[in-house]
């Protein structure tokens, strides 16, 4: 049997909807248990020009200058940028799981873009057409929650020790965030 490859996702985003804000940055960690970390992938988008700035979201990136400042440079066109992560993910392995803290906020930015821009869903779901990964993705503070029993309320990057991140900041900076819970992931998976 195949083991399944990980793919620990963040994004950061100019506001909380997708379809209305749009998504600036995204990162993801591909990792599998028994190997660990085997690749990354990292891109800065262009703002959709269509979308607007969430004012509460720019307010909290005024109080990050520098990951602000990071997340705006070498920025691609979000077609680009979704084309060239489908081809990198599609060098893997087909048993691929979607992971992301949470879940519920990055995996939805993942799938409104990754259907606007490749016309394909992020999960199998009751339409037609090639999906990247399994049927569900891993929610990794309910996984965490569960793992550790502990209300899932509480988990968030901060209720982690900092070797369980593998030492890695949580700067807002995709990348790094990314990377902080793909070690997370490999803890539990072995806890």
């Amino acid at each position: 049997m195949t083991q399944p490859t990980y793919f620990v996702t963040d994004v950061e985003t100019n506001g909380p909807t997708p379809g209305v804000h749009s998504m600036i940055s995204f990162a993801c960690i591909a990792c599998r248990e028994s190997v660990g970390i085997v690749d990354g992938f990292e891109v800065n988008l262009l703002p959709l020009p269509e979308m607007s700035e969430h004012p509460e979201v720019m307010a909290w990136w005024r109080t990050e200058p520098e990951a602000y400042a990071y997340v705006n440079e070498d920025q691609i066109d979000a077609s680009d940028a979704m084309d060239q992560w489908v081809a990198w993910i599609e060098q893997f392995p087909v048993e691929r799981v979607f992971v992301a803290h949470p879940l519920s906020f990055d995996g939805a930015w993942m799938d409104w873009y990754l259907r606007r821009f490749s016309g394909r869903p992020l999960f199998r779901g009751p339409l037609k057409g090639a999906s990247l990964f399994s049927d569900a993705g891993l929610d990794l503070p309910s996984y965490a929650a569960g793992k550790l029993g502990i209300s899932p309320e509480l988990m968030d990057q901060h209720a982690y020790p900092d070797d369980w991140m593998g030492g890695v900041p949580h700067s807002h900076r995709a990348i790094d965030d990314a990377t902080g819970y793909a070690h997370l992931l490999l803890r539990l998976l072995t806890t």
